[in-house]
């Protein structure tokens, strides 16, 4: 088995290689390059690495966000594409399970946060569990200052991780010895991460369908709500 993780929906973009034995080859960008830019030549660059081809890859991966719109349309239509061309499954990974899984030895509830922009935070909670963890809550998206009450209406301490996290630490130290912020080095979700969470699904056989797997939208561009308020205005004249 093969697999091949591509995550995008951040403006750190990363792919990776791996198997059942672990995490074979990987690769990152978090400046410059768009993201059509370094896909394609970051999955060769991995390949020739581990002495694989295309034709090696039994499966793909991606990360389905929430996070930046064009890394998610990116990054999704990619990995379909690749799937389609290659005849292999595909799995689709929400991008903040990836998050809180790199921390997912912590004893502390975990509250994975990215950067939604728009002073807009995407979270979610998480409790650790045998082999992995375990989604307490549903995807959100909304205020820092909403989430910081939240958070400080538990009952138990929480770590939190992500670039969103980061952004708005100030906001979120405030709860003092409740809320306790990551690092840079859990900025971002990463493929290595994806390629351990996806090997698991495609060995029981759970993918998904090529043809409905989607970006994860939990609200509309900032283009679509400009175009529905230039609609509305050419309607009321």
């Amino acid at each position: 088995m093969l697999v091949l993780g591509i995550e995008t929906s951040t403006p750190q973009a990363s792919v990776a290689l791996g198997s059942d034995q672990g995490v074979i080859a990987s690769a990152l960008v978090a400046r410059g390059a768009t993201y059509n830019e370094f896909l394609l030549p970051a999955i060769t660059f991995c390949l020739n690495c581990s002495g694989s081809d295309w034709r090696n890859l039994t499966g793909v991966a991606v990360g389905l966000g929430p996070g930046l719109y064009t890394g998610m349309r990116v990054g999704v239509s990619t990995a379909k594409a690749l799937a389609q061309a290659l005849a292999v499954p595909i799995v689709g990974i929400a991008s903040l399970d990836l998050l809180a899984y790199e921390v997912r030895y912590s004893p502390k509830t975990i509250c994975a946060v990215l950067d939604a922009r728009r002073s807009e935070v995407f979270h979610a909670f998480y409790r650790t569990s045998p082999g992995g963890i375990q989604r307490m809550t549903e995807y959100r998206v909304e205020k820092p200052g909403q989430l910081a009450v939240g958070i400080g209406s538990r009952l138990e301490e929480v770590l939190m991780v992500g670039n969103g996290a980061l952004l708005y630490r100030d906001e979120f130290e405030e709860l003092g010895s409740v809320a306790e912020v990551g690092t840079m080095s859990h900025a971002f979700p990463d493929a290595r991460s994806l390629v351990e969470l996806a090997v698991p699904r495609l060995i029981r056989e759970e993918f998904d369908s090529l043809f409905e797997l989607q970006p994860l939208y939990l609200r509309r561009s900032a283009k679509r709500i400009q175009w529905d308020r230039i609609r509305q205005a050419r309607s009321a004249s």
